[in-house]
């Protein structure tokens, strides 16, 4: 049966304001971080100046990227879009993507495995019971599907599912697989959204925040939906 609301993510409100607390703080402090940061090497605001500061630190600057999104799958302690802002800007939308992407890769593997190796009552300590039951309803031959459609639409609890992910009977690899490929489009477009803010082109960027923002609120709000629907359809091949 549909749920009645939207299933909640986290195990509690106190959960969730934590992570919402802990996110802001994380987020002001990168924003702060980048402000003392940009004012003491105004060199920074030149893109072309910014990537060539950053190639001299060679597989360093990137392999620090891949290590921040990782932790932040598992972790949450910098919203990962944020990270793909900064990726887009440093090493532009192709190079920046990749980036992102094997950080996501490493992060989602980790995630899939915690709640493998530690179970059902790992996962619920951290995930509200309203997310798993739901997964709980889709059929088995649809889980690979649903996974895809949950990550590939933006505002959804991607790093969650990850962990959710991990308690259905879907092999390592392949979950690895759909979260890689569901996830790729709307962190390319926030690279890409990094890239124009390094170009100067400030409204194409601003209009890409803005629908960015707005498909991801309406993911968010009609969640319980999309849900919904996947325990119902049949998406087996």
């Amino acid at each position: 049966m549909a749920p009645s609301r939207p299933p909640q993510v986290f195990r509690s409100g106190t959960a969730r304001r934590r992570f919402l607390f802990h996110a802001v703080i994380a987020t002001v402090a990168a924003l702060s971080a980048f402000v003392v940061i940009v004012d003491r090497y105004q060199f920074l605001l030149d893109p072309i100046q910014a990537r060539g500061f950053v190639s001299d630190f060679g597989v360093f600057a990137p392999l620090a990227l891949v290590l921040l999104q990782a932790l932040q799958v598992v972790a949450a302690p910098i919203p990962g879009q944020v990270l793909a802002v900064v990726a887009g800007y440093l090493f532009g939308p192709w190079w920046g993507t990749l980036y992102n992407m094997t950080g996501i890769m490493i992060g989602s593997t980790v995630a899939f495995w915690l709640s493998r190796r530690f179970g059902r009552s790992y996962v619920e300590a951290m995930v509200h019971p309203d997310l798993i039951e739901t997964f709980d309803d889709i059929e088995e031959d649809n889980v690979m599907a649903a996974l895809f459609v949950l990550f590939l639409v933006p505002g959804m609890p991607d790093d969650v599912l990850c962990f959710v992910g991990g308690l259905t009977d879907v092999r390592l690899r392949k979950l690895v697989l759909v979260a890689l490929v569901g996830r790729t489009p709307a962190f390319f477009v926030v690279n890409v959204l990094g890239d124009q803010l390094g170009a100067g082109e400030i409204g194409i960027a601003t209009g890409l925040a803005i629908a960015m923002l707005v498909v991801s609120g309406l993911g968010y709000i009609y969640r319980g939906r999309v849900l919904s629907w996947l325990e119902q359809k049949d998406l087996s091949p």
